[in-house]
């Protein structure tokens, strides 16, 4: 009797738990699904009519027409060619860097460890507006730093974000420098939760630093390396911020992404939200299949 009357209390008790974390959950859920799966499904929706402001969002379905319009839109393929350039340039370099940099710091003593994880990660933490700015005096034609330095050696000066050539480089460049204070700070952390007994054990039996780091740190750091490299091709793929302030995807569409020409349709020029969730949806599907990509790569060709 004494055991049958605990089992009962005990499921009472896991019963009330399960209650009461779900009630803490619910807050959450609800924004979770208002402000998230919501949007997201009205998106998806909209994706399929011919709604914009001119009829008051109230628009028809027209099927895959939006769809088949983007296939034909020429403005879209050079958005989208220069997004791929983005993300397959910024994604190796911004993930090379940040492991090169972390492995210098992790060793350091923890005074100069955090002065310098604090150096890097201050971009993060900075507005972008503040960023843009800044860097936007370095690259003015007539009185930017870059351009004072080469007048400086006898060059001549660069039109750099008014140059169709040069801008796309010049906002990969800034990503660039926005992008690598976390993953910074999160391979100095994975480097220093590497486990030394390993190391000491290869460096006794004589494997070198390449041999230690590729065998055994490598390895270890591999989920970092993973969520390094998904969070910043999701950033490399949503870049908008910096482009709306810096070039308005000029000149000429030449700085132009998915992102920016999304917002374009939707708010500044044909202000047609159907056309432009249907480029949100193609851009949604091409992050998951990156990201789901680098899963298999990283995992060893697995998606576990």
């Amino acid at each position: 009797m004494g055991k049958t009357k605990g089992s009962k209390r005990s499921l009472v008790l896991q019963r009330r738990e399960t209650v009461v974390s779900y009630l803490f959950l619910l807050p959450a859920l609800f924004f979770f699904v208002g402000f998230v799966i919501t949007p997201m499904v009205m998106g998806i929706l909209t994706s399929f009519t011919d709604a914009s402001l001119a009829n008051g969002n109230q628009g028809t379905f027209i099927g895959l027409g939006n769809y088949a319009r983007l296939f034909k839109d020429p403005v879209f393929w050079k958005s989208a060619w220069n997004t791929v350039v983005i993300v397959v340039v910024a994604v190796p370099t911004v993930t090379a860097f940040s492991l090169w940099v972390g492995s210098a710091i992790y060793k350091m003593r923890s005074g100069a460890r955090s002065f310098f994880r604090c150096v890097f990660y201050l971009p993060v933490v900075t507005g972008s507006v503040a960023v843009v700015v800044v860097w936007k005096w370095m690259f003015d034609k007539y009185d930017g730093l870059f351009n004072y330095i080469i007048n400086a050696f006898g060059g001549k000066g660069l039109a750099w974000t008014g140059d169709a050539k040069l801008a796309l480089w010049c906002i990969i460049l800034i990503l660039f420098t926005t992008s690598i204070g976390q993953p910074i700070v999160l391979y100095v952390a994975a480097l220093g939760n590497v486990d030394q007994s390993l190391v000491e054990a290869a460096q006794v039996d004589g494997a070198t630093k390449l041999q230690v780091f590729w065998k055994i740190k490598w390895p270890q750091i591999m989920p970092t390396t993973l969520y390094v490299a998904v969070i910043t091709t999701i950033n490399s793929f949503q870049c908008f911020a910096l482009i709306q302030l810096l070039t308005s995807g000029g000149p000429n569409y030449s700085t132009s992404t998915i992102m920016y020409y999304l917002y374009e349709i939707a708010f500044r020029t044909t202000k047609e939200f159907g056309y432009a969730d249907a480029m949100g949806v193609i851009l949604a599907i091409v992050i998951a299949l990156f990201s789901a990509l680098q899963f298999k790569v990283m995992n060893g060709g697995t998606t576990e």
